[in-house]
């Protein structure tokens, strides 16, 4: 048995009816799809690659690209999970993104595992747990696939993103927004008589400058002659001038308040500091040994 000689469905080369049909795909796409933005990840540290750890991950950058999803009918995974921990949200989805579009519209060579996507749609974000780019189960190699790999989508499995404290600074108030009440905040009560009024997102810090700040934050809010509560502490705050670095306002320190309750809703399990109150109830944590009977 032999195929037909006039025919080669799987050529060497790209050929003219296989880019017609990538053509028609990314036309799909478009008309069927929704905008989203593609978040690449990036480390503010070295990245342990032997056990697979990035523990400061950062977004910094997104870009805007249209992508097919393919569960129309409504999220997969377990969905809402009730563990000892409490309820779990584990929410699933997959997407479909054209190839060639992608290399047009981002910077690296694929999507890769551990990306956020931002769905403006349903306002959140998913992660990116695999990407089947030979795409064996979202297409076959229609008219063949030709040498170069002409494989027209990326077929994605995303999960809905657990955050943990990740920078999210995109520059785009939509995605900004959404994650700017997610971080866990200081609260620090100020004295009287201090100066000018700290302007929402400014750092803060207490130091000379802020380069050689010992503390420093961003500022969440400001009520004067009583408090701020700022996020994304870097150092320890404890006494001094906090100062702005936009608003040159300056306040001196009285009291820092770390265990203010935190919004998780991307967690949606109870924060650390409502578990230590509760714990307060059980341990007798003023023993030298709680757990013991030294």
């Amino acid at each position: 048995m032999a195929t037909n000689l006039y025919f080669n469905n799987f050529p060497k080369n790209i050929t003219s009816e296989q880019l017609l049909v990538e053509d028609l795909v990314i036309e799909s796409l478009k008309i069927h799809g929704m905008d989203v933005y593609y978040m690449p990840r990036t480390s503010r540290d070295t990245v342990d690659y032997i056990f697979g750890e990035d523990t400061l991950k950062q977004y910094v950058s997104a870009y805007p690209l249209e992508m097919y999803l393919e569960d129309v009918t409504g999220m997969e995974g377990e969905q809402d999970f009730i563990s000892k921990f409490g309820l779990e949200i584990r929410d699933e989805i997959r997407l479909l993104v054209s190839r060639r579009r992608f290399a047009a519209s981002i910077p690296q060579n694929r999507p890769k595992e551990g990306d956020l996507i931002y769905v403006p749609l349903v306002q959140n974000f998913f992660e990116i747990t695999f990407v089947e780019h030979e795409n064996e189960s979202a297409m076959f190699y229609t008219l063949g696939r030709g040498r170069g790999a002409n494989v027209y989508v990326y077929a994605l499995k995303l999960k809905q993103f657990v955050f943990s404290n990740e920078i999210i600074e995109t520059g785009i108030p939509d995605i900004d927004e959404q994650i700017r009440d997610e971080y866990p905040r200081t609260k620090i009560t100020i004295g009287a008589g201090g100066s000018g009024k700290y302007v929402n997102d400014e750092f803060v810090y207490v130091g000379a400058n802020l380069a050689s700040a010992t503390a420093q934050a961003l500022v969440y809010d400001f009520v004067p002659n009583t408090y701020i509560e700022v996020y994304r502490t870097i150092g320890t705050f404890s006494s001094g001038t906090l100062k702005g670095n936009t608003s040159n306002a300056q306040w001196t320190i009285n009291t820092v308040d770390n265990l203010l309750e935190m919004n998780t809703v991307f967690e949606d399990i109870q924060d650390n500091a409502r578990i230590e109150a509760e714990s307060d109830g059980i341990i007798d944590w003023t023993e030298t040994n709680p757990f013991g009977g030294d």
